[in-house]
């Protein structure tokens, strides 16, 4: 077959009537458009639906905006174009991040899954940071989150069954004092509504750990908790994860206004990586 060529979302020479005739002696023209929307797109940072679905009316001119609509939702559910914010898009190429579960983290989230079956809570450990990090932390702390009126059923029911130190939403004194001391803590705190959260089942155990959106702003909000996350270190995280993962802004963005940090985040992805949020982030 021969070459297409794209100029913007426009053909070059008579093509439309060229897939006319590829749809006629049996190709299957759902796969060659998608295949060439994702050559039109996928050297671009970000692209808007008003550029999607001209692209589509090139090769249907009387598509209305129900199909087009129908047309979007099958591209994210087959994992084609992944929104980034409403109205802009993305070729999915990055996978979604999904970090291991270790062992022992395992067998404590089964104990608190005995105990606190109903109650939602978040569960992670922070060394998964060192894949983003420049510099590797041998700091590991445990962080659990969970409804404002489980905090203290969850203190009491840790101090029972974990090793190590347990630590109640402690203020900047006790993180210097007792947590940045600490080996292997465990750092309790409520988990704020609507959550940018993910349900996992490993080994028949179902529990909830953060989105990668979550762990960014949370690293950046919480710049007392992850004292040895910050400055530079910081950006590293950030970029690395930016670049190779599948990052919806919309649910960072909205995450970090929920914790009052949204003018700040955007602020910090705009200074330190703005080749990476450009056609995103507006400040």
């Amino acid at each position: 077959m021969p070459e297409i060529l794209f100029t913007g979302v426009f053909l070059i020479s008579n093509i439309r009537q060229y897939f006319v005739y590829l749809a006629k002696i049996g190709f299957n023209m759902p796969k060659i458009i998608e295949n060439r929307l994702i050559q039109e797109f996928k050297d671009r940072e970000s692209f808007s639906r008003e550029e999607l679905f001209e692209f589509f009316k090139y090769f249907e001119p009387d598509l209305k905006d129900g199909t087009f609509g129908w047309r979007i939702y099958n591209l994210k559910e087959r994992n084609i174009i992944k929104p980034l914010m409403r109205g802009l898009y993305t070729i999915s190429y990055k996978p979604k991040y999904k970090p291991e579960v270790s062992q022992d983290l395992l067998k404590l989230i089964r104990k608190l899954n005995d105990r606190f079956e109903d109650v939602k809570h978040c569960i992670w450990e922070t060394n998964l940071l060192n894949e983003f990090s420049q510099h590797q932390s041998s700091k590991r702390i445990l962080i659990i989150e969970t409804e404002r009126d489980f905090l203290d059923s969850f203190f009491y029911e840790l101090k029972e069954i974990y090793k190590g130190d347990v630590f109640l939403t402690p203020d900047e004194k006790a993180i210097n004092f007792y947590v940045a001391e600490s080996m292997q803590p465990v750092v309790i705190k409520r988990l704020v509504t609507r959550s940018p959260i993910s349900k996992r089942t490993e080994k028949k155990i179902i529990f909830h750990t953060p989105l990668l959106e979550k762990i960014l702003v949370d690293v950046f909000a919480e710049d007392k908790l992850f004292y040895y996350s910050q400055g530079s270190e910081l950006v590293h995280i950030f970029e690395n994860a930016l670049k190779n993962y599948d990052i919806n802004f919309t649910k960072l963005l909205s995450y970090a206004k929920r914790r009052e940090r949204d003018t700040d985040i955007k602020m910090f992805l705009s200074n330190n990586m703005h080749h990476l949020v450009k056609d995103i982030i507006d400040v």
